[in-house]
């Protein structure tokens, strides 16, 4: 069920609605979270809690390197010297700049791991669970009013799960088969060049609503720019490091002090490229992303000339 796989899971950052994008990227910051929450007291003589959607890194970063203040869309690096202003606006203001933050999915505790596999292969990354006992046979609106307290399921979470099961019958016999035999990959990949900005990377992204980009130099991966090479990344350091390449911010990010100090941020350099081949069994690709703590793993050729990518979707679909 659901619920034996919440077992371990932290309760929920949560930031007011009202709260301004600089508090609620500190609380990414000091809770080493790529995503977070907005809370909204309903106003109805009880203080309740109400979700109104969930902020990523994406969602600042988008909102930075957003174009609408800028003449001409944006060249020579502008759009960065009013950070402070950009920064202040409140974190309600962000949301719809990536559309998985407008959509809440909940999990019943008592739903199988079947039916949570399910939701996560439709492309659906997080979700969230009641904890309170009572919530096992509510769903949909009625769960998300009803329930005091919610954990987050992730696609990580399910994975690792799978992982550990991988012996397990029927699974093995999946898992050992190859990415080409199960059309896991996906061939249809957006890179970008080895000297394209980080702040025009970000634009990219979020015109093709995209977390990561792998980085190419032709048609050979070269590196990997993704939103949470950013955990842990305070204002002054993002200012800096805005308008290098994104080569160049993977090789800066990868040996910034900072991240010395941050449990589980980058625990694998930005610069190691995570990757597979179509004929590597899926339990091999299962087994390095969650190892290497990466959302997608990167499909290459003997030459490493990049041929498309396996995502937690992808796998657990």
């Amino acid at each position: 069920k659901v619920r034996d796989l919440m077992a371990d899971k932290r309760r929920l950052v949560e930031v007011p609605y009202t709260a301004s994008l600089a508090h609620t990227m500190n609380a990414l910051v000091a809770n080493n979270v790529d995503w977070g929450r907005w809370v909204h007291d309903l106003g109805t003589g009880v203080v309740r809690k109400h979700y109104i959607g969930m902020a990523t890194m994406l969602d600042i970063l988008v909102h930075i390197a957003g174009d609408d203040h800028m003449p001409g869309g944006g060249g020579g690096g502008g759009g960065v010297s009013d950070l402070d202003k950009k920064m202040s606006v409140p974190v309600s203001s962000v949301i719809g700049h990536c559309l998985e933050g407008l959509s809440l999915w909940t999990l019943s505790p008592s739903k199988s791991i079947l039916d949570c596999m399910e939701v996560f292969s439709k492309g659906i990354h997080r979700a969230l669970v009641p904890v309170d006992g009572q919530m096992d046979n509510v769903s949909g609106p009625e769960l998300m009013e009803s329930a005091s307290s919610y954990r987050m399921l992730t696609q990580m979470d399910l994975v690792k799960f799978l992982k550990h099961h991988a012996s397990d019958h029927p699974l093995k016999g999946i898992l050992s088969r190859s990415v080409r035999d199960l059309g896991a990959a996906n061939e249809n990949v957006f890179a970008i060049g080895s000297r394209t900005r980080v702040i025009d990377a970000i634009r990219c992204m979020r015109e093709g609503l995209l977390n990561a980009v792998p980085i190419g130099k032709g048609k050979k991966l070269i590196g990997t720019f993704s939103a949470t090479d950013l955990r842990g990344c305070h204002l002054s350091a993002l200012e800096t490091w805005l308008p290098l390449s994104a080569l160049e911010f993977t090789e800066a990010v990868s040996s910034f002090p900072l991240f010395a100090d941050v449990p589980g941020a980058l625990n694998t350099s930005s610069r190691e490229l995570v990757t597979c081949y179509l004929e590597s069994p899926l339990g091999e690709v299962l087994d390095k992303a969650v190892t290497k703590h990466v959302y997608r793993v990167w499909v290459v050729d003997h030459q490493c000339f990049l041929v498309g990518l396996v995502s937690l979707t992808d796998m657990v679909r």
